[in-house]
């Protein structure tokens, strides 16, 4: 029976995940394949490359860096993370991507955009880390009104929790029957609808399809949320998730925060270990 990892976004919520996926290499828990949505595609790598404590470091080190996230980089560069300098200066010098650990690791690794044109979600097998692959991973995580539409392929991409927040209809229909789901938020969590939709009708109107996702999104996302706790009473799914909502706001430059919101997500994977290596074995 295959296995499959399944990573949500949240942004800097995703710290929880960092902290979930870094036990899980300290443990040796492998899957046969992860998808990353959002945050979970841009921290969940360092779990195919194999760097534990990376997503944390660099963070931490570079959470007031204005060239990292910041409204002078949104103002300057039009991405309130800044582009260049996260996904192509960061990984190249700064805090070196591990690109041939990544291309060795037999796990498959997969990240989630949302196609602008159709409102769609599209899916990208990740393979080597090189350019490409990282502007997909950019594409997964370009939050809408704070970044620019990021060209990939064929695609206008966009952040892939508009579209599939959690794609485990998606990794089941690849065949991975077992899958273990990690969350940013608690179970008892509902998401409302979209407070800055209006703002959104003005400054994406000419993508119709997006908008319209983008209205639906709660409704979305809380049925995902139904159909996931529905497989987890079958048994074809472990959820992983904080028991409580997470110190961190989407936008964070709070270190200590950072590091709070990480260890909360160890604690929990350390908490659950014995039952994720019996889930999966």
């Amino acid at each position: 029976m295959k296995t499959g990892l399944v990573l949500e976004g949240g942004a800097m919520r995703g710290l929880f995940s960092a902290g979930v996926i870094d036990v899980f290499l300290e443990n040796d828990i492998n899957f046969e394949a992860m998808v990353g949505v959002s945050a979970g595609a841009a921290f969940g790598c360092n779990y195919i490359s194999r760097q534990k404590g990376r997503a944390l470091r660099y963070n931490v080190d570079y959470c007031r860096n204005w060239k990292y996230c910041s409204f002078r980089s949104l103002l300057f560069t039009g991405n309130m993370f800044g582009a260049d300098f996260c996904y192509h200066e960061l990984p190249d010098k700064l805090d070196i991507f591990d690109v041939e650990t990544f291309k060795n690791n037999e796990t498959d690794f997969y990240v989630v955009a949302t196609d602008v044109e159709t409102g769609k979600a599209v899916y990208h097998k990740c393979t080597d880390a090189g350019y490409a692959d990282l502007e997909w991973i950019r594409a997964s995580a370009s939050m809408p009104l704070v970044s620019q539409i990021v060209k990939a392929d064929s695609f206008k991409l966009l952040d892939g929790g508009i579209a599939d927040s959690i794609p485990l209809k998606f990794f089941k229909e690849l065949g991975y029957e077992k899958n273990v789901v990690v969350l940013t938020q608690p179970r008892d969590y509902i998401k409302g609808k979209n407070k800055l939709i209006g703002l959104s009708k003005i400054l994406l109107r000419k993508y119709p399809h997006l908008l319209d996702t983008m209205e639906r999104r709660h409704e979305i996302y809380n049925e995902q949320r139904k159909y996931l706790f529905e497989e987890e009473k079958k048994g074809n799914v472990l959820i992983i998730c904080p028991k409580e909502k997470l110190p961190v706001g989407r936008i964070e430059h709070d270190a200590e925060k950072l590091k709070e919101a990480y260890e909360i997500g160890k604690n929990e994977a350390l908490e659950n270990l014995e039952k994720i290596r019996e889930f999966i074995k």
